[in-house]
This record gives C-alpha cells, sequence and structure tokens, in this order.
C-alpha cells in the first residue's frame, strides 16, 4: 500500500512538473472542484473542521488564479470580479454552513475549467494541425 502511495505521488509531481501553463490551470480548477465537493460532504456529515478546510482550499485556489491574471488583458479585468464574487461566496458558505452557495460556486468554476479546457483544444488543434479530429 505504502509503495502504491509513494508511486501515486511521484505521478502527481511529475504532472504538476512537466504541465504547461494551461495544464496547470486546468489543474487549478479541477482541484478547486475537488475542495469543494468535499467541503459539501463535510457539511452533511456535520464536520465543521473538514468543511473550513476544504473551503479554504478552494479559496486558496481561487487566490492564486486571481494572482495569475495578466491584467494588461481585457479578458483578465472581467474575470478578476468573477473570481472575487466566488471567494466572497465560500466566505459566505463557511459561515453559514450553506451548501447551495458552494453549489453556486461549484457550478461557476465548472463553467471556467470547461471554457479552459476549450481554449486548450483550440490552441492544441491550431498548433498540431487538424490532423487529430479534434481530439486532445
Amino acid at each position: 500500500m505504502a509503495a502504491n502511495l509513494t508511486a501515486q505521488n511521484a505521478y502527481k509531481q511529475n504532472s504538476v512538473t512537466t504541465a504547461s501553463p494551461g495544464e496547470l490551470t486546468l489543474m487549478l480548477y479541477n482541484g478547486c472542484l475537488k475542495f469543494l465537493g468535499k467541503a459539501k460532504l463535510a457539511i452533511e456529515e456535520k464536520n465543521i473542521q473538514e468543511k473550513n478546510n476544504n473551503l479554504q482550499r478552494a479559496q486558496a485556489i481561487i487566490a492564486e488564479l486571481m494572482s495569475t491574471l495578466n491584467m494588461d488583458i481585457d479578458i483578465s479585468k472581467q474575470m478578476l470580479p468573477l473570481y472575487e464574487y466566488m471567494n466572497h461566496r465560500l466566505v459566505e458558505a463557511n459561515i453559514q454552513n450553506d451548501v447551495a452557495i458552494i453549489e453556486e460556486v461549484e457550478g461557476l468554476v465548472t463553467e471556467f475549467r470547461d471554457t479552459w479546457k476549450e481554449v486548450i483544444r483550440i490552441n492544441r488543434q491550431q498548433q498540431f494541425g487538424q490532423g487529430n479530429n479534434g481530439q486532445i
């Protein structure tokens, strides 16, 4: 079992160190969604400490996404207030133990993630040509 965990950790570390900036952003979105799901489960189980830890991890990811925005690009100026809104809503969810608020943020993060996936797919198509029939 310990060898399996060591192999998994090595794989994760290698995935992060070899990922492109676009893939890293995708990993951040997926990580945020994972922590939001865990926070919802913790609320249902009335595990306040676990809820708090996972919401704070999701907030840290949103803060990281905010810090990577290039404010010289117009879309970044539009995304920053959305990230700020999500962060604020997660604070409210944490205080109120509100699964509905977490689900609202999950919806936004999922939309951002899916849009980002499409951007990566289009960039790869343009970079490597149309020979892959639109698959990554």
